[in-house]
């Protein structure tokens, strides 16, 4: 009766001591999945604004390339007024030259010519025609100076707003061209906070990953842990003459023999070092020999798990038990019911894995039948 209260006492404890760490663990789910969202949102914000700046930068070099074209096109209108420039100027000192040598010539020829006009004259009107071509002459060259030196200062003038337009033009060329490099240094910004998030969400679904395995072996070792101790032993069964009375009587069929075998489960070992005996959850199993229960809990890959020592070096393991009726300590005799068949810790299915150990060695459990 005693001894009951005390298991009961001790498993009270382990499930409280395991629900206190699954709610802590549930926070820590909690805490990550809160977390992993916030830097899933910080990602989407971040993307849409590289989206914006990839945006505007297209912008930027779409009106470079407009701008580029304008240059292109302006600097040929200006080529073409320098070459208009350079001819006006040259038709003007042409006709300025030209204008110098009448001029020069009607001074040094001017009286003899007029008085042979005169002479030729046959009447007043012939002579007042006469006179009115030279200064006819006189004015057509200064005219058509003053129209020179006017087209001279109007291309000068068309050279200049050319220049001005084109200067303006390589300005806003220059602005796009720093604020295409400030937009490039924001995205290689916005691609390394990207990167960042990225790196930082990886780490979190990793963790978060290792936080839910570990919820979830808590929740079986939880579960496991209420069904691992109990006072519902059944009768005591031996059979057979050898050293080892049969662990399991009721056991279907022998799913795995000692030694080599195909890997049955991701990273389980080849080399098997006990038998399997399968059966239907809930199967006794029953101590093969006399001895001391030196271990009667849940152990991971193992499950729930009663080790045995019977001396002279000598100990048998029972693994992946539904229930287990001993506790640590305690001295059980030949075929005492100890556990029931079940599927705890890294099963395929319920079974009884039954290894015998001398001198830490594994060894044949069928040499003890």
């Amino acid at each position: 009766m005693m001894r009951g209260k005390r298991i009961s006492s001790v498993l009270l404890v382990a499930v409280l001591c395991m629900g206190m760490a699954m709610q802590v663990n549930a926070a820590s789910i909690s805490d990550t999945k809160k977390k992993a969202e916030e830097l899933e949102s910080k990602k989407k914000a971040a993307e849409n604004e590289k989206s914006s700046l990839a945006a505007q930068l297209e912008s930027i070099v779409a009106e470079m390339e407009d701008t580029k074209v304008k240059i292109d096109e302006k600097e040929t209108e200006i080529e073409k007024k320098e070459e208009e420039l350079i001819q006006a100027k040259v038709d003007e000192n042409d006709q300025y030259e030209s204008m110098k040598k009448r001029i020069q010539y009607m001074y040094e020829n001017g009286n003899s010519q007029f008085i042979e006009i005169l002479v030729q004259s046959k009447s007043i009107g012939d002579f007042l025609n006469n006179a009115e071509y030279i200064t006819t002459i006189s004015e057509y060259d200064r005219n058509m100076l003053v129209e020179f030196q006017e087209t001279v200062k109007k291309v000068e003038e068309q050279e200049k707003e050319l220049k001005e337009e084109y200067d303006e033009l390589e300005t806003m060329q220059n602005d796009l061209i720093v604020k295409q490099d400030s937009v490039n240094t924001m995205l290689e910004s916005k691609n390394a906070e990207i990167s960042q998030l990225e790196s930082e969400i990886g780490d979190t679904t990793d963790k978060l990953a290792e936080l839910e395995a570990a919820a979830a072996a808590a929740a079986r070792k939880q579960t496991e842990a209420t069904q691992t101790y109990t006072g519902n032993a059944g009768a005591s069964v031996a059979s057979g003459n050898g050293m080892f009375t049969h662990p399991c009587p009721g056991y279907s069929y022998i799913s795995s023999e000692f030694g080599w075998r195909a890997q049955p489960l991701p990273g389980a070992s080849t080399n098997h070092k006990g038998m399997d005996f399968a059966a239907a959850t809930g199967t006794p199993i029953y101590a093969a020999a006399a001895g001391t229960v030196v271990s009667a809990g849940y152990s991971g890959n193992a499950g729930n798990l009663i080790i045995i020592n019977h001396g002279n070096g000598l100990q048998t393991y029972y693994m992946h038990c539904n229930n287990i009726y001993v506790r640590a300590g305690q001295t059980v005799s030949r075929g005492q019911n100890i556990a029931a068949v079940g599927t705890t810790g890294n099963s395929t299915g319920p079974h009884l894995h039954f290894q015998v150990m001398s001198g830490g060695i594994p060894v044949n459990p069928r040499n003890y039948f």
